[in-house]
């Protein structure tokens, strides 16, 4: 006898979420296979195995979960025809080599993986996961390569390669991390041992950017809160989203473009942040809601607050891509607001998060209140601390920017 299914294994990351893997038993020995995801318990329906409504891309998710699971019961049964008796060793190889027939080749590895991130609705991640892909493709002049080929001289000679084409500290970090990325998870994965680890000695940590952070103080931030759009109403989208991300503890672009009624409350905005699945429960200050109510009168018949997404129901693919035209031109109308307001520094969507960090610390809030406020998850003994804290610390804090 045996008993396939997804499971949510209690092996906790430092996020607080649990890894998802197909659990396959059989003659009471189990082997677990990791999957691309991860879950909260809220999330989860230990009975049924699958992601339940709290999980924000539950039904898509659960699709991917039962094509694994089919993929799994297909090769059980293959084996079955084929041997009389056969083992979870025999089941391992068939199951890895099915999910990618050139096994320990990187290249067929990577794509699936892209795959399975624009199934799940991760487009983001399947964007930088491709661009790395490409740009690894070139440095090895589009030959095939084994797992065992990437090494720390690889990687030295990989990062020497971006560096003689323009390459900065900033960008050859991401392609290297994404990198590393894709090595951890053919691990997770049985592709290949977890010897030899090229990351273990090729220090990621060394290539710190040389990018200064661009934030407006306090003076500047309140030009545009006061700026007078009556005479460019082409503008009045660009401020109010500005405005909101500012007095909303620098909610980012694509979590406000995402953002539903049903996340708003009378007195709090609650949201799970699309980069690091955080929740935020927010205290809805005057300039909020002003701007909210300005939405209501004037926003589309969708379910989302602002209107960016124009109907219900797009899939991951067509919402990535309306992002991406939307957000070019909110950040070209940033820049003529900056221009009309004397604002002598390059404006985009991100500045109003970092605006809302800077003038936190002017007013004298303390640095480990900010990145509390920001849900920074770096793991140090302050932000253990700081977990203690109720959100009104931080709702006070946003709250002496008024």
């Amino acid at each position: 006898m045996a008993s396939i299914k997804t499971v949510l294994r209690k092996k906790v990351f430092s996020d607080g979420t649990f890894p998802v893997c197909l659990r396959v038993t059989k003659n009471r020995k189990t082997k677990y296979f990791y999957t691309i995801f991860r879950s909260t318990e809220l999330e989860w329906n230990y009975s049924s195995g699958c992601f339940n409504s709290k999980n924000s891309n539950y039904i898509q998710n659960n699709r991917l979960l039962l094509k694994f699971k089919d993929r799994a019961l297909k090769v059980y049964s293959d084996l079955q025809m084929e041997k009389e008796y056969f083992n979870l060793d025999d089941f391992s190889k068939r199951f890895r080599v099915d999910n990618n027939p050139e096994n320990d080749y990187v290249f067929p590895f990577w794509e699936e993986i892209i795959s399975e991130m624009k199934l799940a609705g991760r487009m983001g991640n399947a964007t930088m996961y491709e661009e790395t892909m490409k740009s690894i493709k070139q440095f090895c002049k589009f030959k095939k390569i084994r797992f065992q080929e990437i090494t720390n001289t690889f990687l030295n000679k990989y990062e020497a390669w971006l560096r003689s084409r323009g390459g900065t500290d900033g960008g050859i970090s991401i392609k290297q991390r994404t990198l590393r990325a894709l090595y951890n998870k053919a691990i997770e994965r049985n592709i290949i041992k977890d010897t030899n680890h090229p990351f273990k000695t090729y220090k990621i940590s060394k290539l710190k950017g040389q990018g200064i952070k661009k934030a407006l103080d306090f003076d500047q931030v309140t030009k545009i809160i006061n700026f007078d759009t009556s005479q460019y109403p082409h503008l009045e989208d660009a401020k109010n989203y500005f405005v909101f991300s500012f007095y909303t503890r620098g909610m980012n672009y694509t979590d406000m473009m995402v953002l539903k009624w049903q996340d708003v409350d009378a007195t709090t905005i609650s949201y799970i942040r699309n980069k690091t699945k955080g929740r935020f429960v927010i205290t809805i200050l005057p300039p909020v809601q002003e701007i909210l109510n300005y939405y209501k009168q004037h926003s589309l018949p969708t379910k989302y607050v602002f209107p960016i997404l124009l109907k219900d129901g797009l899939t991951p693919a067509q919402i990535d891509n309306r992002k991406k035209k939307t957000l070019a031109k909110y950040n070209r109308d940033l820049k003529e607001i900056a221009s009309l307001c004397g604002i002598n520094k390059s404006l985009s969507s991100y500045v109003a998060r970092h605006s809302f960090a800077n003038c936190l610390k002017q007013k004298g809030v303390a640095t480990d209140v900010i990145g509390e406020s920001l849900g920074h998850k770096d793991l140090t003994t302050t932000q253990v601390y700081l977990k203690e804290l109720g959100s009104t610390v931080l709702d006070d804090a946003a709250a002496l920017l008024l």
